[in-house]
């Protein structure tokens, strides 16, 4: 049987100065990556468009659009990019340095390049993206409603089903709200961290990812209460909704007889019904029903 081999990666190396794309695609080259080749910011964008890479080395200073606003428009646009962008440059700065950082990119390395140095980076990155595309293939495919921001705030990516509750577009900014309610969040442990509340969902902070992304999830906002959504999924009476959902929370027949003034005869009778009624034997089985019914309706 004839094993597949991985397939190869490919960057795309953006850069003006034909000697410094030469040296760095035939490193590229010899260590099995596929290398496409962009002469300056606007037509690295306009490839992307056709071509997925895996890895972004980008160039700080070219005419017409420099790296920055190129890397700007790759990773905060309409669609944006999840490959690293790796910034090749010259400026030694600390402020041109965090300013490629603040543009979306994700590491640098400094001219004149250092092959080995090189190769060890987009490796590391290669790797780490491909983690996260998995992340996120798996979310979409099993169709939970996750949001990822990046540290200052902008949503970077969602799943289908957040994008559709929340109706926001990737790349599009979200209000000054939402972006501090975002920044506290990260700030704080996921205990203390309260929801977000806009138009009919509310939005809760998961965590940070590997790559310092923010996670939320997005709840829909339910307008009827959780005994009547038990009513109406398993066809209960008023009362014997009310049983069900404390049962959903732990309680014993002697906390529910005292919390809905009934006799525990009464309890009782009603949890046998409540049996009947879903198809099982015990109150163990009944909450796990229940609480997929609950856990699903956000």
């Amino acid at each position: 049987m004839q094993v597949e081999s991985e397939p190869k990666s490919i960057a795309l190396v953006v850069d003006d100065n034909p000697e410094s794309i030469g040296m760095v695609s035939v490193a590229l080259e010899q260590n099995n990556m596929t290398v496409l080749i962009a002469r300056d910011g606007r037509s690295a964008i306009e490839l992307t468009r056709r071509v997925e890479p895996d890895v972004i080395l980008m160039d700080a200073v070219m005419p017409e659009m420099d790296g920055f606003d190129a890397c700007r428009a790759l990773k905060l646009g309409v669609n944006p990019i999840i490959a690293p962008i790796i910034f090749m440059t010259g400026l030694t700065d600390k402020e041109h340095i965090l300013k490629g950082l603040a543009a979306g990119g994700v590491d640098y390395v400094t001219k004149p390049i250092v092959v080995e140095e090189l190769i060890a980076r987009l490796c590391t990155h290669i790797s780490n993206s491909r983690l996260l595309r998995s992340a996120r293939a798996a979310l979409d495919s099993s169709d939970r409603a996750v949001l990822a921001f990046d540290k200052s705030g902008n949503l970077t990516w969602g799943s289908d089903k957040a994008l559709e509750r929340l109706s926001v577009r990737q790349g599009e900014p979200v209000s000054p709200q939402m972006t501090q309610w975002l920044l506290a969040s990260r700030a704080q442990p996921v205990s203390a961290t309260q929801l977000f509340t806009v138009d009919a969902v509310s939005l809760q902070y998961v965590g940070m990812t590997g790559v310092s992304e923010i996670l939320v999830k997005v709840l829909k906002r339910r307008t009827e209460s959780n005994e009547d959504l038990l009513s109406a999924s398993f066809d209960l009476t008023a009362r014997e909704a009310e049983v069900l959902y404390w049962l959903t929370l732990g309680k014993t027949n002697r906390d529910i007889s005292a919390i809905l003034g009934l006799s525990a005869r009464t309890v009782y009778k009603l949890l046998e019904l409540l049996f009947q009624k879903l198809g099982v034997d015990n109150r163990t089985s009944a909450a796990v029903l229940a609480d997929r019914v609950l856990n699903s309706s956000h």
